[in-house]
């Protein structure tokens, strides 16, 4: 009822393309449910390598999903624009930045009829073939489970994809916030959806902060955990609130940020806190890499396990001499320091110096469902991660930076 009140222009002619586990409270409430509500419809992609196809055929008007696939698309689409070159590039850059400057001028409450007309033409010429991608109706998305990237936000928003960043957990039937078409901030998770009540709760964290762990109220929020009320007594409040464990702030307009997990949040040797998820977000936007997990706790600096993006990788370990083969290519040393270059410039200035991992170490196998160290919605285990790869961890730190 929330989300067909915040998106109010959904109706029985709803369509998705589902590619998300309806066994999980995101899919199946977001989706399957609201779906029935609305008497929408949906189509199944049948596996992840026909997405691209699916939708051609089930021309979505909403989609209902997770980070990594615009992520996905957008490094495709530039890499693609990048490997043609000449007229086509010149096209979709100068289309980016007549978006940019029309944002720009909006600002200051201005226009400007040259650069709408740019706009136009290019809109019509290359963003349209990118919005066909995806059926040719698609009017929104809905993203959830992890951070969305504000500059992919803003690319999407730029061509006519408006991609809305929702927050929830399975503990509030999932959801607790949403960007809508009336209401949204790029960068951040939305505002409260009706009758939920957010409150960040500042005990213990540094004086002066602004941010806290996040307590939500509302019908949503979970009696508690079955059989386990130590559990449950951990995460309840006395006045019915769930501790979400994550650490987050609200701004002046109820628009709420995540800036971290409590729990997932570890210490440097020198005391210094770290906050992993945020970094290995920055870190999976290079297109060379496909998965990325941050470690460092109670040691001199932070490391990170990554999974290249072997399709990507491909091409430049031929450009560059790297091997063909994978099991070859992840122990070369010279590819081990093309990724700590890469992680490094990239995160330069972006996150605390003490925070850039000093050193990489490149698997073989993704992180999965099906090998344990994925959740439903593709979230990180990093107990599991930790409980096969610490031992390859570890030889990070025999030899000091």
């Amino acid at each position: 009822h929330a989300l067909c009140k915040a998106f109010h222009m959904l109706d029985e002619n709803t369509v998705t393309l589902s590619f998300l586990p309806w066994a999980h409270s995101y899919g199946q409430t977001a989706e399957l449910n609201t779906l029935i509500r609305l008497g929408g419809s949906t189509g199944f992609a049948e596996s992840p390598a026909t997405i691209v196809d699916d939708l051609q055929l089930v021309k979505p008007t909403m989609l209902i999903a997770v980070p990594r696939i615009f992520n996905r698309v957008y490094d495709a689409l530039n890499q693609k624009m990048k490997d043609e070159g000449g007229i086509k590039k010149a096209l979709f850059d100068a289309g980016l930045n007549a978006c940019a400057k029309k944002r720009e001028l909006a600002k200051e409450g201005k226009k400007s009829l040259l650069n709408d007309l740019k706009f136009k033409i290019i809109d019509g010429i290359v963003f349209q073939k990118i919005r066909d991608r995806f059926g040719g109706r698609l009017e929104l998305a809905i993203s959830s489970s992890a951070a969305l990237s504000p500059h992919i936000a803003q690319f999407f928003f730029d061509i006519g994809i408006p991609i809305y960043e929702a927050w929830g957990m399975t503990e509030i039937s999932p959801a607790g916030t949403v960007n809508t078409p009336a209401k949204y901030r790029i960068g951040s998770c939305g505002i409260a959806l009706d009758k939920v009540k957010l409150v960040i709760d500042r005990t213990g964290m540094e004086p002066g902060t602004k941010e806290g762990e996040l307590i939500v109220y509302g019908p949503n929020v979970m009696q508690g955990y079955h059989n386990k009320p130590e559990d449950t007594k951990a995460t309840m409040t006395d006045d019915g609130g769930l501790r979400t464990g994550d650490r987050a702030y609200l701004d002046d307009d109820g628009f709420l940020y995540i800036t971290g997990r409590i729990k997932e949040q570890f210490k440097l040797e020198n005391g210094k806190f770290v906050y992993p998820s945020a970094i290995e977000e920055e870190v999976k936007l290079l297109p060379s890499v496909e998965q990325a997990m941050i470690f460092g706790l109670n040691k001199p600096y932070t490391v990170c396990v990554i999974v290249p993006d072997f399709i990507v990788m491909d091409k430049i370990a031929a450009e560059k001499g790297f091997p063909a083969d994978h099991e070859a290519f992840v122990k070369d040393q010279r590819v081990i320091k093309y990724y700590e270059d890469e992680v490094q410039a990239h995160l330069k200035g972006k996150v605390g110096a003490y925070e850039v991992p000093k050193k990489v170490v490149l698997l073989m196998e993704g992180f999965t469902v099906d090998n344990g160290m994925l959740t439903q919605t593709l979230k990180l285990k990093r107990r599991e991660v930790l409980k096969k790869y610490q031992p390859v961890i570890d030889k990070l730190y025999e030899f000091p930076c």
